[in-house]
């Protein structure tokens, strides 16, 4: 039984392979290569492939008819880019060097734009088609919209308010990922002919070949908690808050560092944690958003995100803050000089547009200015926070400038969804974005390795920081970090220290570190520094300020690395993860 199952499984294979002419590939391969007589001819025929994540992220929390609508489009996405790749690419691409990585992103370009003009054009026809359909319906709309009472001139509603709309949000085309996946994938080729790893070809596209004498790292934002939007928790402002090591620490230290936190934050969200946590939250003060509460519920372990992160619900905005604080209390760290916080606000999520507010807090509703007010105050009593990711819509660019001036020279403020697409960041050779301190740069859908590296140079130029930052919905390929490396990012955000995908990552970036420091090409930045908007006028008069060294004997070199409750950890530090 087994032989025939083999005999069938042999026909099969050989019958796949001649359909995909892999036989007649193979051969022309081999004959190419012959006159070449390469030493290393296993390597010569090394094949690299690259995964890119979707752009179609399904909430933990969305309705099943939801989530099989985004699955089946993401699946048709998927179908196309391997119909572009098999079908278009592969042959338009034949026989160029993997080494040109310019001028091969420059045909993927163009060929990304016949297929948006060729999909505009079959939307004009369907659109000539209804206009059609509609024309012979007029008298029947004509009467129903007789029936309609006109509104009064000058009456407003006593709910309107102006602000700024929400832009449109950009439609992606079906079969983009083919575009960023195929860029990948010839830089990993590149990086393969030329024997180098691929963050270090990624620096030497990025410099034109000249050999970077010393490499810095960038430093991970560690997801440490996630509040649920939809739980009965009131809290909606904080979407991710997360771990920034100090820079005096090596990578390994700092996530070593924040394991722990993780692990005492998990006993504190247990049952039997909570008895030494309630009454330090009870006595805070909960600020002018829910002074009138008598007393915040102690939060509660949720359960392990999607990000790898702990799931929590807190019913105020310092909550989290305190409980952080007491976890780096009860391990003798102290939050601020042993390890900062960086939020996610995602406040692109919470504006109510008929109130034209944010809703930062079930039933709480915040104005943009307010909003500034918030965020100045909150940083002012918890200095430890030196990063604000999307704390505004990008819509609210005059508050954007309120804040950076009133906060820029204190923490580093953010723009992720306020930036769009990496693809429509450049306009003109400028950053078509609010005044901020940083953008969150996503390799996704079209963008291209030759994208990333002119829009990391953009940045540069305008003294902002560039963050690479993983989508939601992740696979397991590591060349993120590489490219966060090669393009000199400040930080990675690539979410917290559970999950298989995620843990990849960290591996790779703990790897990157081993072979800089080997090789003796690695440094260390000596500060955060951060840019004072309100003095960048007067760059004589500018002084970045600076946060103070780490206490070196305040936390052991080798700390002691914790499981997360049944979840594998990183090999290395981290080991593969599974979730149940």
């Amino acid at each position: 039984m087994e032989a025939d199952t083999d005999v069938r499984l042999r026909r099969e294979a050989a019958e796949y392979y001649r359909a995909h002419r892999v036989p007649q590939r193979m051969e022309e391969a081999l004959n190419a290569l012959f006159p070449l007589r390469p030493a290393d001819l296993y390597g010569e025929l090394r094949i690299c492939s690259a995964i890119i994540s979707s752009h179609y992220q399904i909430p933990e929390n969305a309705f099943s008819e939801a989530t099989e609508a985004d699955e089946r489009e993401r699946n048709d996405s998927v179908t196309t880019a391997v119909e572009w790749v098999n079908e278009s690419l592969s042959a338009m691409l034949r026989d160029l060097k993997p080494t040109d990585q310019c001028e091969i992103d420059k045909m993927l370009g163009e060929y990304f734009s016949k297929k948006v003009e060729e999909k505009k054009e079959v939307e004009k026809e369907e659109e000539e088609e209804d206009t059609l359909s509609i024309t012979s319906c007029i008298p029947s709309a004509v009467a129903q919209s007789g029936q309609k009472k006109e509104a009064k001139p000058g009456k407003k509603s006593s709910t309107e308010i102006t602000i700024p709309p929400a832009e449109p949000s950009e439609s992606v085309l079906c079969g983009s990922l083919a575009i960023g996946g195929t860029s990948l994938a010839i830089a990993k080729a590149g990086a393969s002919i030329n024997h180098v790893p691929l963050y270090l070809h990624i620096a030497l596209l990025k410099r034109s070949q000249d050999s970077p004498k010393e490499m810095t790292l960038p430093l991970p934002m560690v997801t440490l908690l996630s509040y649920e939007k939809l739980s009965p928790a009131k809290l909606k402002l904080m979407k991710e808050v997360m771990l920034i090591p100090p820079v005096q620490l090596s990578l390994k230290q700092g996530i070593e560092r924040a394991l722990d936190i993780q692990k005492e934050m998990m006993r504190l969200l247990e049952p039997a944690g909570k008895a030494q946590l309630s009454p330090q939250l009870a006595d805070s003060k909960k600020g002018r958003a829910h002074n009138k509460e008598k007393k915040a519920s102690p939060p509660a372990l949720n359960g392990v995100s999607h990000l790898g992160c702990l799931i929590t619900g807190c019913d105020n905005l310092e909550q989290p803050l305190l409980l952080i604080q007491t976890a780096c209390n009860n391990i003798g760290l102290e939050l601020g000089t042993d390890m900062y916080l960086a939020i996610n606000c995602a406040a692109h999520e919470l504006m109510d547009y008929v109130k034209g507010k944010y809703e930062i807090l079930t039933g709480t509703f915040r104005s943009p200015d307010e909003m500034v007010d918030m965020y100045v105050e909150l940083v002012n009593k918890f200095p430890s926070i030196i990063a604000l990711v999307d704390p505004l819509r990008k819509e609210d660019r005059q508050q954007w400038n309120n804040m950076c001036c009133a906060l820029g020279s204190k923490c580093y403020l953010i723009a992720e969804d306020a930036a769009t697409n990496s693809s429509k960041l450049k306009t003109d050779h400028n950053i078509n974005i609010p005044m901020c301190s940083g953008v969150v740069l996503k390799y996704v859908n079209q963008t291209k390795v030759s994208d990333l590296i002119e829009l990391t140079g953009l940045l540069d130029g305008q003294r902002r920081i560039t963050i690479l930052g993983s989508p939601d919905g992740e696979s397991s390929d590591d060349s993120l970090v590489d490219l966060a490396v090669g393009l000199g990012a400040r930080f990675v955000k690539l979410g917290g220290l559970s999950r298989g995908e995620r843990v990849t990552k960290y591996n790779r970036l703990l790897a990157i570190e081993e072979e800089l420091a080997k090789n003796r090409t690695l440094r260390y930045d000596a500060d955060f520094e951060f840019t004072d908007f309100a003095e960048e006028s007067q760059p004589e008069k500018q002084q970045p300020e600076v946060l103070p060294p780490l206490q070196q004997d305040s936390a052991p070199s080798q700390p002691s690395v914790p499981a997360l409750q049944g979840h594998s950890m990183p090999a290395q530090l981290l080991e593969s993860s599974t979730l149940t």
